[in-house]
């Protein structure tokens, strides 16, 4: 059975959804442990109600991202995972973090990937004329929102659309799009080789929510 560790810094949508898959598709893997680096991330109490492990810890309570990270690598470790998700995540994480778990370490970005890396990417991509949206899965690298690509899921952006009603149909395709990777993954049904995802059966990793 395949552990996975998820990083929250928020309300948990995703994590609920992946947790949920896993229970409803019987992967051969589940969620141990939920970790925060805010004591009030509304996803602690969600991983709670599964009866999922949860521990805080504080960004703030540290002298340098390099030490967080490294405290948090501790954590990580002693729930012994064989992935770990980045699910809100809300830090920037040093090559050294990335590069202990390079190969198992996945992320979700709400744009289609390589476009609109960083912040604000709902607003961008409205102001840029963009007539799609969409989320990408994607291992995690050193470079900010780069890495391997897993899996894409493409909205539309419709006509009068705002940041709050895009980022509402983006959110919603994550809750497909994270879990089906994850499955993916645990499954063992994922190759990267040379930089490139591949599943193994075949099955689409691209589409229109």
């Amino acid at each position: 059975m395949k552990r996975i560790v998820v990083l929250i810094s928020g309300q948990g949508s995703n994590l609920d959804a992946i947790v949920r898959a896993s229970e409803a598709e019987d992967w051969p893997g589940r969620v141990v442990a939920v970790i925060s680096n805010r004591a009030d991330a509304g996803g602690l109490q969600r991983a709670r109600a599964h009866g999922i492990a949860t521990e805080v810890l504080d960004h703030k309570a540290f002298a340098d991202r390099a030490a967080f990270d490294a405290a948090l690598a501790g954590v990580i470790d002693a729930h012994s995972p064989d992935l770990v998700v980045l699910a809100g995540f809300m830090r920037i994480l040093t090559p050294e973090f990335v590069a202990r778990y390079e190969g198992r370490m996945l992320n979700v970005h709400p744009s289609l990937l390589p476009a609109f890396t960083g912040l604000h990417t709902h607003r961008r991509a409205i102001e840029q004329g963009c007539k799609v949206a969409g989320a990408t899965v994607h291992f995690v690298c050193a470079e900010l929102d780069h890495g391997p690509v897993v899996a894409q899921a493409v909205v539309p952006v419709l006509a009068g659309d705002d940041e709050t009603t895009l980022a509402k149909r983006v959110l919603a395709a994550e809750h497909v799009l994270y879990p089906r990777a994850v499955g993916w993954f645990v499954k063992g049904e994922l190759r990267l080789q040379d930089g490139r995802v591949t599943h193994l059966g075949g099955e689409p990793q691209g589409w229109f929510a």
